[in-house]
């Protein structure tokens, strides 16, 4: 298996990912999850951003409520359709709140504005959130070891990395995918590049094939094809799709920090189950 080099920090990095909620009764649910992977002591949770901030308010709420919860939290951040007032009022917020950490993106055009946004791009976000912070947050960006599905080729999507890195981003969480070799790859061709900031992989749990299928088309993530004939051949058995899901993710993630990648973000999808059963199958507790 290819390593890849040694990253500066001293220890693996966790991560767990929600989404806002839409009812009170996702949002109590959505404490309950937070509440039982909180135990398990990660590094930091993130909360996701709609398109053109279409969930601003909500994200912000739930930023709020884990931070108070004493867990450590990194808000997911877009322009999108935002002004740069509402976005600096936000960073603002942030601030006064406490959160050291984003996860700064290009995020979704909202429908019918087209690319009207003064900051389209990650790597503008990252630029403006240095001139008016400096240095106070720690910006995550994203990247994508199987590449991004509007990028003209693999080396342009890397060069659109490193611009992102260039701006001033500290870390990198990539999209999810079920290819190790895919992962150690990109990394080292980061490395060629002369990017240097730990590069994590993004781990999405697999507990429904229909939804991983239909997201992983839109989103570019490859579902290698003895997985998709694994997971088609149990039908409609939750269970069986469950249990594989887990050995197969669990897998992955051994060979990924064996291999020296420098933590694991897991998209959780806002349940604690599988996420649970990965983390202890790893023994991440005793890590």
């Amino acid at each position: 298996m290819t390593h890849i080099p040694e990253q500066t920090d001293d220890k693996p990095r966790f991560s767990f990912e929600f989404f806002p909620t839409k009812t009170p009764q996702g949002e109590e649910k959505l404490r309950e999850v937070h509440r039982q992977l909180a135990a398990l002591q990660p590094d930091f949770f993130s909360v996701t951003y709609g398109a053109g901030g279409s969930t601003r308010d909500g994200t912000r709420h739930i930023v709020e409520a884990i931070h108070q919860a004493g867990s450590a939290v990194a808000p997911h951040l877009s322009f999108g359709g935002s002004s740069e007032a509402d976005i600096l009022t936000l960073l603002n917020d942030y601030k006064a709140m406490g959160i050291a950490r984003l996860v700064a993106l290009r995020g979704d055009i909202p429908s019918g504005t087209g690319a009207t946004s003064s900051y389209y791009y990650a790597n503008e976000l990252v630029e403006f959130v240095r001139r008016h912070t400096g240095e106070h947050f720690h910006i995550e960006v994203a990247c994508y070891p199987e590449i991004h599905p509007k990028s003209e080729s693999y080396d342009s999507d890397l060069h659109f990395f490193k611009k992102k890195v260039d701006a001033g981003a500290n870390g990198a969480i990539t999209q999810y995918f079920y290819n190790a070799d895919a992962y150690f790859y990109y990394a080292e061709r980061c490395q060629d590049l002369g990017i240097g900031i730990p590069i994590v992989p993004g781990i999405m749990p697999i507990t429904n094939y229909a939804n991983l299928a239909r997201f992983s088309a839109n989103c570019g993530a490859e579902i290698p094809r003895w997985i998709r004939q694994r997971l088609q051949a149990y039908g409609d058995d939750a269970d069986s799709i469950r249990d594989f899901g887990i050995e197969v993710v669990s897998q992955l993630c051994d060979a990924l920090l064996d291999g020296g990648a420098p933590g694991l973000h897991f998209y959780t999808m806002n349940q604690s189950g599988p996420v649970s059963a990965i983390w202890h199958n790893l023994g991440l507790s005793a890590r």
